[in-house]
C-alpha cells in the first residue's frame, strides 16, 4: 500500500501509514484527488453527496483518519501505475483522444515518408494533430499529476501523525536541484555524417550527450563512428530496430524485434534504448534486455501517440527503469509550433525544475545540420542548461548515470542511529538527508546540512 510514497522518496517504512478503506470496483474512472489533480484507476464506492468537479468526482476529502493510519478509497500504487504506463488512455471520457489517422493511411504515410521533404510532412503532421490545443490531459505543457499526487498522500501521512518533518534521500547525488540529459537520435544518413560537428557543439558546451543509433536498414553504422562516440565520452543507445513504425504494432512484431534488438544491445555495448516516433507500450518493456528506455513522454499531444507519463523523474517498468521525455523535441517545436526561440524550453525547465526532476532533451542531428536557425536555438538552450549548472546546482549527466544513480538509490535506506539518521547503501557516499514538512498546507523540502 504505501510503496509508492516510500519508494519515491526513499523514506523511512514506519513513517508512512495508508490503507484502503473498502473494496475496490473492478473498472477503473476519472476522478480528482487533491488540487486540480486528476486521477485514474480503480476506487471505493464513491458517496451519493461527493462533490464534482468538470462532470468527475472529488474525492479529495474521502478519507479517513484511524489513529496514525489515513483511510483511501483507493490504492495509490494502482493510481500512480496507471498514469506511468498510460493505461488511462484506453478511456476517453477526459477527452483524450489518439491521433486521428486510420492504419490505411499511415501505413501509406510511413511508406512514402522516406520521399517526402520536410515541408510536405510538417504539414500533413500538423494536419494530423489538428486541435491538440484542446486535450485537457495530461496537462500541456508538463504535466507532475504523480508529483502532485504523492504529495498529497504524504501531506496527509505527515498530519495524521502529527509529524514535524518527514526525513528522506534527496532525489539527486551532491545535493543537486534537478538533472538534465541531453539526447540525439540519428534517423538518417544526413543525420550519421553530422554526429561529429554536433559533438564538438556539445562538447565546447562542456557537455556529454546520448546519441540512438538506428541499427539496421536506415544507413550503415560502422565501427569507426560507434568507437568515436564512446572515445569521445558520448553515449551509445539502440534507437528502435530500422526505424519503419513497425515494431510497436503488434505484439508479435515486438517480440520479433525485440529479439534481434537485444543482440544490438550487446553488440553495441548499449544499456539504453527508445523507440522511434516514441512509439511504445508499457507492458510489452519486459521482451527487452535493456537496463532503461527513455520512450515514454511526459505530455504526448504533439507525437503520432498521444499520451503521457505525467512525471517528471525516472521510474521503474519492472527492471526497466524508464528516463522519460520530458521537454518538447526539437522536431515538433520547429516544424509543427514553428517556434525559433528557447522560450517553451525554458518554460518546460522552469516546471521541471519547480519539482526538484529531470530535465530530458532530445534534438535530432537530422534535423538541426541544414537549420542554421534551430541550430543556433540549441546552442541558446545548452548554454541555458550551463548557466543553471553553474549557478543552481543543476546535475547534467548521461542517461547511464542517472541510471546507475537512481538503482543505487533505489536500494539506499535511512537508519536511525544514536539520534540521527543516516544513509546506507551502494552510492550513500553521494547521497543527501533532506526533510518533508508542511508549511502553508503544502509540502515543503529541505536539505539537511552536509
Amino acid at each position: 500500500m504505501d510503496s509508492v510514497l516510500t519508494d519515491f522518496y526513499r523514506c523511512p517504512d514506519e513513517l508512512i501509514q495508508t490503507c484502503v478503506a473498502d473494496d475496490l470496483s473492478n473498472d477503473s474512472r476519472y476522478f480528482y484527488f487533491g488540487d486540480a489533480t486528476l486521477c485514474y484507476g480503480q476506487t471505493a464506492n464513491i458517496p451519493k453527496n461527493c462533490q464534482e468537479r468538470e462532470g468527475f468526482p472529488d474525492l479529495s476529502d474521502v478519507f479517513t483518519v484511524q489513529g496514525s493510519r489515513v483511510r483511501l478509497p483507493f490504492d495509490p500504487s494502482n493510481i500512480v501505475e496507471n498514469l506511468r504506463r498510460e493505461r488511462y488512455m484506453a478511456d476517453n471520457s477526459a477527452g483524450i483522444r489518439d491521433v486521428l489517422i486510420g492504419p490505411v493511411v499511415r501505413d501509406l504515410y510511413y511508406f512514402v515518408r522516406p520521399f517526402l521533404g520536410i515541408k510536405v510532412r510538417k504539414h500533413l503532421q500538423r494536419l494530423a494533430l489538428r486541435h491538440w490545443q484542446d486535450l485537457q490531459f495530461p496537462r500541456w505543457p508538463v504535466d507532475t499529476t504523480v508529483e502532485r499526487f504523492i504529495q498529497r498522500l504524504l501531506l496527509l501521512c505527515i498530519e495524521a501523525q502529527h509529524l514535524d518533518e518527514i526525513p528522506f534521500i534527496w532525489f539527486w547525488p551532491d545535493g543537486a536541484s534537478s538533472c538534465a540529459m541531453v539526447t540525439h537520435d540519428v534517423e538518417t544518413r544526413a543525420g550519421l555524417r553530422f554526429v561529429p560537428a554536433l559533438m564538438d557543439i556539445d562538447e565546447g558546451a562542456g557537455i556529454a550527450a546520448s546519441f540512438q543509433i538506428v541499427p539496421q536498414e536506415k544507413y550503415a553504422v560502422s565501427r569507426r563512428i560507434l568507437n568515436a562516440i564512446r572515445t569521445r565520452g558520448f553515449e551509445l543507445n539502440v534507437h528502435d530496430l530500422s526505424h519503419d513504425g513497425e515494431l510497436f504494432r503488434t505484439k508479435e512484431n515486438l517480440l520479433r524485434g525485440a529479439e534481434l534488438i537485444n543482440g544490438y544491445l550487446r553488440d553495441f555495448g548499449a544499456a539504453g534504448f527508445r523507440s522511434a516516433r516514441m512509439h511504445r507500450n508499457a507492458e510489452w518493456f519486459d521482451a527487452f534486455q535493456m537496463a532503461y528506455d527513455m520512450s515514454i513522454p511526459n505530455v504526448a499531444h504533439l507525437e503520432p501517440q498521444r499520451g503521457g507519463c505525467c512525471t517528471v523523474f525516472p521510474y521503474f517498468i519492472g527492471d526497466v527503469l524508464e528516463l522519460p521525455l520530458t521537454t518538447l523535441q526539437d522536431y515538433s517545436l520547429f516544424h509543427i509550433l514553428g517556434e525559433y526561440s528557447t522560450e517553451l524550453w525554458k518554460k518546460q525547465i522552469a516546471m521541471i525544475r519547480a519539482q526538484h526532476g529531470l530535465i530530458s532533451v532530445l534534438v535530432h542531428p537530422d534535423y538541426v545540420h541544414k537549420n542554421p536557425e534551430g541550430l543556433s536555438v540549441y546552442r541558446e538552450l545548452l548554454a541555458e542548461l550551463v548557466r543553471m549548472r553553474d549557478a543552481d546546482r543543476l546535475w547534467i549527466a548521461l542517461p547511464g548515470e542517472v541510471n546507475r544513480w537512481w538503482r543505487e538509490r533505489s536500494k539506499m535506506k535511512l537508519v536511525r542511529e544514536d539520534g540521527r539518521w543516516r544513509i546506507v547503501g551502494p552510492g550513500s557516499a553521494r547521497a543527501r538527508l533532506a526533510y518533508l514538512s508542511v508549511a502553508g498546507g503544502q509540502l515543503v523540502h529541505r536539505l539537511a546540512a552536509a
